[in-house]
């Protein structure tokens, strides 16, 4: 059974139709895909034509209203702004809520612009599919040291690993008290090390706990563990934080 992808922002004119495009393209095989809008508007030309000039197919690309699709079953809600993922959080319920935020091609109006964005959503929906394949058992992804180095190459990005290293599982709300960050920003920065295979999910109650993926190489374990014992400052406010939390999920206060 195909999983079923909608990717959401706000005009559906160039990023999310974009994203079904390649999607389809790339693995369309294995997923349904769909895009819409919080405020569709029309298919920007220039969207259409970078598309075409990769080989992708265009035919039945149109806007489409969020509305129109949100009761349908979803297993991945895939937010390329912030607008739309913060919409999306309470109308595509239970589907899996991923936030990526590509800015914007359309005020430029310049086709390197739109070609630029293209090659970045292919290379994240990339991404996307290798992590879907090693969690329905479909094939074990390489972890290539230029995308985990990649993934690591953020400094927001390190300080959620070291401290998800550090404290077993830990979830949103936790991570944004700890990092004094906003929910979207955290978990846009979540979902890259998820789709670089870097994180694991486990749903418990209401929280969604994120741990370090179960089938890391040994010779990233030795890299992680070697970074924390070298720089144990590294993240010593953010534990500082979280260890302050008066209404930390899953902790009894005694």
């Amino acid at each position: 059974m195909k999983r079923r992808v909608l990717f959401v922002c706000t005009a559906n004119s160039a990023r999310s139709l974009m994203a079904e495009g390649l999607l389809k393209h790339m693995a369309g095989d294995r997923f349904e895909v769909a895009s819409a809008g919080t405020e569709p508007t029309q298919p920007h030309p220039m969207a259409l034509q970078v598309l075409q000039e990769s080989g992708i197919n265009v035919d039945g690309l149109h806007s489409k209203q969020l509305a129109d699709l949100k009761d349908e079953h979803w297993d991945y809600v895939i937010t390329l702004c912030e607008k739309a993922a913060n919409e999306c959080g309470t109308v595509c319920q239970p589907a899996q809520q991923i936030a990526w935020d590509f800015p914007d091609p359309v005020p430029s109006n310049r086709h390197a612009t739109f070609s630029l964005i293209l090659k970045e959503l292919k290379e994240r929906i990339g991404l996307f599919t290798l992590v879907h394949q090693k969690e329905t058992g479909l094939k074990t992804p390489d972890y290539n040291p230029v995308t985990v180095f990649r993934a690591l190459g953020d400094e927001l990005r390190l300080a959620i690993l070291m401290l998800i290293r550090d404290q077993k599982k830990l979830c949103v709300y936790e991570l944004t008290t700890a990092l004094d960050s906003s929910q979207p920003k955290v978990s846009r920065h979540l979902s890259t090390l998820k789709e670089a295979g870097l994180l694991e999910t486990e749903r418990q109650g209401q929280w969604v706990y994120y741990s370090l993926h179960s089938q890391l190489p040994q010779w990233l374990i030795r890299v992680l563990d070697e970074t924390s014992d070298s720089n144990a400052k590294l993240i010593q406010q953010e534990k500082s934080r979280l260890q302050a939390m008066p209404d930390r999920p899953g902790v009894r206060l005694v």
